[in-house]
């Protein structure tokens, strides 16, 4: 079976999707094992605190498990994929059991397919790989909140968790934006656990994007230094009126 790519983060300056990344998350979208160490809405999918707290109580600190933990890696690793093909570092892996059977990252640029998410290219290759368009009792891990699009996908292919690292507050649609999980009347609820390696999947993104104004900045100061370098040589050749005679 060949690779998938995957993710979508169309470049857009003023898309979190292309540019930025949150520096913090909510303290009440934690993370938990698939036994449900994190407390999750069974009925609508939503991310809910672990915890019940008081005014003045400190949040508290996310339980991740190493199951959990383990996944995510994959989807980094994933998502590092996408950062070679100069794609937004987004990737995403789906596990039945304790076994990866597809994995996918971010590349709507380089296969001009605006459909083409992490979680899009993953499910796409575990129905290929299972020859079935429904995914019952999978689980899909990404490192950035799916949006609407990729919501719908893992509805619809029966996908029974969904766990994410950093939080897209531009297009989320795990209760950053919408929260598409949690509409009491849809035939099929999958259940969301937000923040697994949280700090690590937004550090990739942010690197990526810092990088790119980087060289956009460098490229635009070279523009202007070759501009004024043919400005002064144009310059330089006019001949004065000594010249002239």
């Amino acid at each position: 079976m060949s690779e998938p790519l995957a993710h979508s983060i169309v470049p857009d300056a003023d898309s979190f999707h292309s540019h930025e990344v949150p520096n913090t998350m909510s303290s009440q979208a934690l993370a938990g094992g698939v036994a449900g160490s994190a407390a999750t809405d069974s009925g609508s999918g939503a991310v809910l605190p672990e915890t019940e707290l008081s005014p003045g109580d400190s949040p508290a600190t996310p339980v991740v498990s190493e199951r959990d933990r383990r996944f995510m890696a994959l989807a980094q690793a994933a998502a590092e994929e996408a950062r070679a093909a100069g794609e937004v570092p987004v990737g995403a892996v789906l596990v039945r059991g304790d076994e990866v059977i597809a994995k996918g990252f971010n590349h709507p640029i380089g296969a001009h397919d605006p459909s083409a998410h992490a979680e899009m290219a993953a499910l796409r290759a575990a129905a290929q790989a299972v020859e079935n368009y429904r995914l019952p009792g999978c689980e899909l891990y990404v490192t950035l909140e799916p949006c609407l699009m990729c919501a719908g996908a893992i509805m619809h292919a029966r996908i029974a968790r969904v766990v994410f690292g950093a939080r897209d507050p531009k297009t989320g649609a795990c209760g950053s934006v919408v929260d598409a999980f949690a509409n009491p009347q849809l035939n099929h609820h999958t259940t969301v656990t937000g923040g697994v390696l949280e700090s690590e999947c937004g550090a990739a993104l942010k690197s990526f994007f810092a990088e790119r104004r980087r060289a956009s900045r460098e490229a635009r100061a070279s523009a202007r230094g070759e501009a004024g370098n043919e400005s002064g040589n144009a310059s330089g050749n006019e001949a004065g009126p000594a010249e002239a005679l």
